[in-house]
């Protein structure tokens, strides 16, 4: 579950994306929230005058907390809509440790990872030269909002599925991030499985 708010360039209005999905959408407005479906699949709400009902504060994507997710439910329900929210609120930045490293078998940069974070072991097609096995890295797990915008999804790369992302220093927009590619190799002072950025 991602959102989005920004006051000043859009007004007081919360952008609650709950699935990620294209094509066609309905909208249903019942007061200040327009519930939205692909189908019959509820995938978000805009919800209106959203600092009357909510503590919301910042500034483009924002993080969710137990206490935002719980006054979206209240207003959801006020509203007249009987969805219930379910928010992953576990980091989605994560140490990953690299267990194995496979040839992808339809792609010659490609590699197939296995890799420990350690509440699951996740598949993760990587394209980085750099990877190897037995490496620490940073995981961008399925949901994390990268700095550019971007929403990683479950994603299938040349038919091999891969749920989540390494990534580099350049893509994480850190500072004095090197301009080459490659992703960022971890020291062994981090822990398989913390947060990787302090939330």
């Amino acid at each position: 579950m991602n959102l989005f708010y920004n006051k000043e360039a859009v007004g007081d209005v919360a952008f609650l994306q709950v699935e990620p999905a294209s094509g066609e959408f309905n909208y249903e407005y019942k007061g200040d929230v327009v519930e939205i479906k692909n189908e019959s699949q509820v995938v978000g709400y805009n919800i209106f005058n959203v600092s009357e009902k909510s503590t919301i504060s910042g500034n483009g994507h924002v993080k969710l907390t137990e206490t935002l997710v719980n006054e979206f439910q209240k207003a959801i329900e006020d509203a007249g809509f009987t969805f219930k929210l379910n928010a992953d609120l576990s980091p989605k930045f994560v140490v990953g440790y690299v267990e194995t490293k496979e040839k992808h078998p339809d792609a010659d940069k490609l590699s197939v990872l296995s890799v420990d974070v350690s509440s699951e072991k996740l598949q993760i097609v990587c394209g980085a030269a750099n990877i190897d096995a037995g490496q620490k890295v940073v995981v961008a797990k399925v949901g994390a909002v990268m700095p550019s915008g971007m929403v990683i999804k479950d994603a299938e790369l040349r038919g091999v599925a891969s749920s989540g992302m390494i990534c580099s220093m350049k893509e994480l927009d850190l500072p004095n991030a090197p301009q080459e590619k490659g992703i960022m190799v971890l020291s062994d002072d981090y822990t398989v499985g913390q947060a990787f950025f302090e939330e």
